[in-house]
């Protein structure tokens, strides 16, 4: 069944109102690899209830509607899906605990035309319940391949953010457990590419990958290391394209470049030398 553009540029999501306590907070903090050192006291608030802030990449959990593209009714086939980019802005500093409402919404679908595919870009607020306040606002692009040519519009595409070009200013080295994508699918994202030996092996992967938004979140830690000592209240953009997906275990080597309040960052594999993901983009206040 081929896209109805209509049909899915106008796809409703009744709000989503998600509680999340301290469990959760840690639970996702673990999955990201914070702890890995336990003698770390910057990294102590994010996995431990005493004190407790809320990673800034937690948002992309919270209010999430699933995988929604799995409905046959949107006319797309699921298993022609890739995130293709991840953005996030922080209006205010998430909560350890709280209520939340997610509210989500298709912006655009681009039609790359006929024996193509199709990029479908999408955006979700998070909402604190009990005061009404914007916290966050996610935006993703989904490429879509094979499905171009449902008569939808050909552009425009926003174009990614350009690294600087020159040697990156410093890296910084995270190294991601065996178990990671385990871990990580506690916090919602239960797609068996990332647990099943045997799914993984049926796409192509020699055994399950970890989740691009854990790869994300694991750049996002970096970057708040390096250049927020830490504190979660002074990341407030974060974008990326995703270029490759990492096997639970590698390293992750994030490069950054600092300009002012503005980082541009990539992050590659280090025992594979491949770039991850490009075009990074953070707003540091």
């Amino acid at each position: 069944m081929p896209i109805d553009y209509d049909k899915l540029k106008n796809w409703h999501f009744p709000d989503l109102e998600h509680r999340y306590e301290a469990r959760d907070t840690i639970l996702y903090a673990l999955g990201v690899g914070c702890g890995a050192d336990p003698v770390d006291r910057s990294e102590l608030p994010f996995v431990y209830e005493d004190g407790l802030k809320a990673l800034p990449t937690l948002a992309v959990v919270l209010g999430y509607p699933g995988f929604w593209l799995k409905d046959p009714n949107t006319g797309v086939d699921w298993r022609k899906v890739l995130h293709g980019e991840q953005g996030l802005v922080i209006h205010k500093p998430l909560p350890a605990t709280g209520t939340v409402i997610g509210r989500s919404r298709v912006t655009e679908i681009v039609d790359k035309g006929p024996g193509k595919g199709a990029l479908l870009f999408s955006e979700r607020d998070v909402i604190d319940k009990a005061s009404g306040d914007l916290l966050a606002t996610l935006t993703s692009t989904t490429f879509i391949r094979g499905e171009g040519g449902f008569g939808g519009p050909s552009g425009p595409t926003p174009e990614p953010h350009p690294l600087p070009d020159r040697a990156p200013d410093e890296a910084v080295d995270l190294k991601t457990l065996p178990q990671a994508a385990l871990i990580y699918r506690l916090s919602g994202d239960y797609n068996p590419l990332h647990a099943d030996p045997d799914v993984a092996r049926g796409a192509g992967f020699e055994r399950p990958i970890l989740h691009g938004l854990c790869t994300y979140a694991v750049a996002g830690r970096a970057i708040l290391k390096a250049c927020c000592g830490n504190d979660p209240a002074r990341l407030r953009r974060l974008d990326v394209r995703f270029s490759a997906p990492v096997l639970p275990g590698e390293t992750i080597r994030t490069e950054i470049w600092r300009d002012g309040g503005v980082i541009s960052f990539r992050a590659r594999v280090v025992e594979r030398d491949v770039v991850v993901l490009t075009n990074g983009l953070a707003g540091i206040a």
